[in-house]
């Protein structure tokens, strides 16, 4: 899975945060900050979660192709 943050987008809101701590955090800016390149297969539903809960869509998620083939 390879995640993407566009910070053009970012506001802060942070619920990527709130609901993937252990992926996304806030930075002294506010704004989202990526804290893994990629989640463990536990979290991926989580990151899922917070790109579709990302307010502005500042999150882009796509799927690996090695790990789906």
């Amino acid at each position: 899975m390879d995640i993407a943050i566009d910070h053009d987008k970012c506001i802060g809101a942070g619920q990527c945060a709130f609901v993937a701590p252990e992926v996304f955090d806030q930075g002294d800016d506010g704004l989202a900050l990526l804290l893994v390149d990629r989640p463990a297969a536990a979290h991926v539903s989580a990151v899922r979660e917070a790109a579709e809960s990302c307010p502005m869509s500042a999150i882009s998620v796509a799927d690996d192709p090695e790990r789906t083939a």
